[in-house]
């Protein structure tokens, strides 16, 4: 008992720190991961799915156990809650995430669309070109509330069932979807592993998140999360971003342009198109389904 108590302890205190610090702004432990997998990317580079199978298992395998190493280093010195803590506080994002909308925000509500426009690849990698103010408020809102589950639930979730392993491993698998998941022509066989390891990854602490989303934001939530939230072409992105929807009275969903790709997505919700307002109105959601995160854990362990 007296570990798992460590191990929510320290799962909550790094929600704290994160809420209070946001992430390192030098030496970040998940920028240097990711200056490794690029690393070892270079060497193993192949267009195949072996290839990208083998490279990802490396690269996670090897973040799970730097996570053993730790984890049991910490019981033995007898600081397992303040090692979760910091740990958790290195793989959270919740309070970059809310910032970097909130200089979405700022930008739009001055009409400065091309630094809008310029700044909108540090949330997502949709073509910025042509968006106008509603389209570029739709696609904060929409990352603000996919990286609600990857940036903050799914640590914690993973935090609480596997400790720091679970947190390493997790933001690995995350951090390796974000840089060769993508449909692109050099990653489309390399990154299907990483790609499909994340959905996995993913696929409860999605739905913990749609259901935290409702329990903080009402009725309609899960009402649109219901209805919509299967629809969506990702198996997990789709229940966050209907149930975000139908807590803020809003439409998400349409057509998203990636380098040159189109894709059409179905429209989630029975809203109005989001405005710049709602993105401040998507960061105040997406902070409280973290804290609302955190507490569960810390009534549950």
């Amino acid at each position: 008992m007296s570990s798992t108590r460590g191990s929510a302890e320290g799962l909550v205190l790094g929600v704290v720190l994160d809420a209070f610090l946001g992430d390192p702004r030098r030496w970040h432990p998940v920028a240097g991961f990711g200056r490794a997998a690029s690393a070892v990317e270079r060497r193993v580079y192949g267009d195949s799915r072996w290839r990208g199978a083998v490279y990802a298992g490396v690269l996670v395998g090897a973040a799970g156990a730097a996570g053993v190493v730790v984890e049991r280093a910490s019981r033995r010195l007898g600081v397992h809650a303040l090692a979760t803590a910091g740990v958790t506080w290195a793989v959270l994002g919740g309070t970059s995430l809310g910032r970097e909308g909130l200089v979405m925000a700022r930008l739009l509500e001055r009409e400065d669309l091309d630094a809008a426009r310029e700044r909108l690849s540090h949330l997502c990698a949709r073509d910025p070109r042509g968006l106008d103010a509603r389209g570029l408020s739709r696609a904060v809102v929409e990352s603000v509330a996919e990286n609600t589950s990857d940036a903050s639930v799914a640590p914690l979730v993973w935090g609480a069932v596997a400790g720091i392993p679970g947190l390493l491993m997790y933001r690995a698998v995350n951090t390796l979807d974000a840089m060769v998941g993508y449909r692109s022509p050099r990653y489309e066989r390399f990154g299907w592993a990483a790609a499909r390891l994340d959905d996995v990854a993913n696929w409860v602490p999605a739905r913990v998140t749609g259901g935290l989303v409702v329990l903080c934001g009402g009725s309609e939530a899960w009402r649109v999360l219901r209805r919509d939230g299967k629809e969506h072409p990702s198996p997990n992105a789709g229940r966050v971003e209907a149930a975000f929807a139908g807590a803020l009275g809003v439409r998400l969903g349409g057509v998203n342009a990636y380098g040159g790709r189109v894709e059409r997505r179905p429209e989630m919700g029975d809203g109005r198109a989001p405005e710049v307002k709602d993105i401040r109105r998507a960061v105040r959601l997406s902070a409280a389904v973290t804290f609302a995160a955190a507490a569960v854990i810390g009534v549950l362990r």
